[in-house]
């Protein structure tokens, strides 16, 4: 006789569900490191505009000139405030990605103690019926020896 798990098709079920989880966590990450990355990469430009912007202050250029890169730099802030608000949009999706994955985690942990535990008590019931079905057997030897 062999071990039925009678939760088996559920474990399956929230095994998948875990693994979906984990894929659309990794996605989530994956696009929050990368939206990050054009934050900094934004912020580096604006920094490096502003050392040349300094830099050609101290030489001396136009107002003209100035006003350009006053310009530019006001246009890159807000592409900076824009990303930045996609940057938290992307890391308030990451983490509740891995709620979820966690949530899934803990569901399967679940069901995998469930299983392991329904298993120790069927190895215990199928050592006891092995050990009875031993004792009829002796027995019906002793009584077989008896009647010759």
């Amino acid at each position: 006789m062999s071990f039925n798990y009678k939760f088996e098709k559920i474990m399956q079920l929230r095994e998948r569900e875990k693994e979906e989880s984990e894929t659309v966590f990794r996605e989530a990450q994956s696009r929050f490191e990368m939206e990050a990355n054009k934050l900094y990469e934004l912020l580096k430009k604006k920094e490096d505009l502003i050392d040349v912007q300094e830099q050609k202050m101290k030489s001396g250029f136009s107002v003209l000139d100035i006003q350009h890169y006053q310009q530019f730099i006001s246009n890159l802030e807000k592409i900076i405030d824009q990303q930045q608000r996609v940057v938290v949009t992307m890391r308030g999706r990451m983490q509740w990605c891995e709620q979820q994955l966690k949530e899934k985690n803990i569901e399967v942990k679940k069901y995998s103690k469930i299983r392991a535990n329904e298993l120790t008590h069927y190895r215990k019931w199928a050592v006891s019926e092995e050990a009875k079905q031993m004792d009829e057997l002796s027995a019906i030897q002793f009584m077989n020896r008896k009647i010759r």
